[in-house]
């Protein structure tokens, strides 16, 4: 038997909070541990209940959506945070992406819509709205001062892993591709992220499709 999703819901708005927990309860796989109203009674459930999925809002009365997923990461949060927002503003996609979160959705799109990002997010794929994307790509290359990871050696695996990243692989089809175990792939991923001083498999994808991943100097 395949054990559910256990989620936490971090937003100040009530109404929203119960509509989310609704729309995953009528999904099989999903679990509600929590539901906070703040930030801070958020940092503190997630570390109660370890879940394995966060939903998070952006704006919020007092502690906001940034200042919280960047505590939930140096407190060491493992559970993937997916933003769940009214703002489609560029900026708050990329400060979003570069404090560790794992995706940022925007709330108009359709249950049905948040659903399966919040599935392919879960499953690895990199979750953001599709009308993002192209307003991620232009503030990237506007971007005057975006750092370059020079120096960083990564090994011809990882950046075979870092290309299928940029290319919103899943780390099921990563393993495929490569013929490599799906327990392999994790771990690489994991070292590429600190070799190269990312929070997120989705802050890494977005600099490799920025940058192109074979000027990353292979370590022979």
């Amino acid at each position: 038997m395949t054990e559910s999703t256990r989620v936490l819901i971090i937003d100040d708005h009530p109404l929203f909070r119960r509509g989310v927990r609704q729309l995953l309860e009528l999904e099989s796989g999903y679990d509600v541990v929590g539901e906070a109203a703040g930030g801070q009674q958020g940092i503190d459930l997630a570390r109660l209940h370890d879940p394995d999925l966060i939903l998070l809002d952006l704006n919020m009365t007092g502690m906001g959506g940034l200042e919280t997923l960047r505590t939930m990461r140096d407190l060491g949060v493992g559970a993937r945070i997916i933003v769940l927002t009214v703002s489609n503003s560029p900026d708050d996609l990329i400060a979003a992406i570069r404090a560790g979160s794992d995706g940022f959705i925007l709330k108009d799109n359709d249950p049905e819509d948040i659903l399966q990002m919040i599935a392919g997010a879960l499953d690895g794929k990199n979750a953001i709205s599709p009308e993002l994307t192209s307003l991620l790509a232009n503030a990237l290359r506007e971007e005057a001062a975006v750092e370059r990871r020079g120096g960083t050696s990564l090994t011809e695996r990882e950046n075979a892993i870092l290309r299928c990243l940029a290319n919103g692989m899943s780390n099921k089809l990563i393993a495929r591709e490569l013929d490599i175990m799906e327990s392999t792939v994790k771990v690489h991923i994991r070292n590429l992220l600190k070799k190269l001083h990312f929070k997120s498999r989705l802050e890494a994808a977005v600099w490799a499709v920025n940058h192109d991943p074979g000027l990353v100097p292979n370590h022979r």
